[in-house]
């Protein structure tokens, strides 16, 4: 193994545990609340792969998880798909009204929300919600 071969792959190794933990869960039947039962801070984000601010949404959560690595070490992100899940059990359960809703939940209360909001300020806020009960 030639020196840049060797440099490229450990450069990869030391990448993916953050990778890893950089992907948010996908949501499932179930999932929001078992990690509820847990004690974990859970934040939906309702997405559809096709919302264009569903994307501006995503872009400016990644950003802020950059600047603050304690929202991805303290908060669980969980996305949930519209087209699939936007009728669910859940979704009733919430009353989420649309694509493009994002939910701060931690056990049977829920922290806040935002609906079809894209400014870094309010998602900050309701993150930062979301870690202050996580820290709690």
């Amino acid at each position: 193994m030639n020196r840049r071969d060797f440099l490229i792959l450990s450069a990869g190794a030391a990448a993916l545990p953050l990778a890893a933990k950089a992907a948010p869960l996908t949501y499932a039947t179930g999932l929001v609340e078992q990690r509820l039962a847990a004690g974990e801070t859970v934040f939906l984000d309702f997405k559809a792969s096709w919302c264009s601010t569903c994307a501006a949404q995503e872009r400016v959560i990644q950003a802020l998880k950059a600047e603050n690595p304690d929202y991805e070490e303290k908060i669980t992100f969980i996305d949930v798909d519209w087209d699939e899940h936007g009728k669910s059990k859940l979704a009733k359960s919430l009353n989420i009204p649309r694509r493009s809703t994002l939910v701060a939940l931690k056990g049977d209360q829920e922290l806040g929300r935002i609906v079809a909001q894209t400014s870094t300020a309010s998602i900050k806020a309701l993150m930062d919600t979301a870690l202050g009960a996580a820290s709690a």
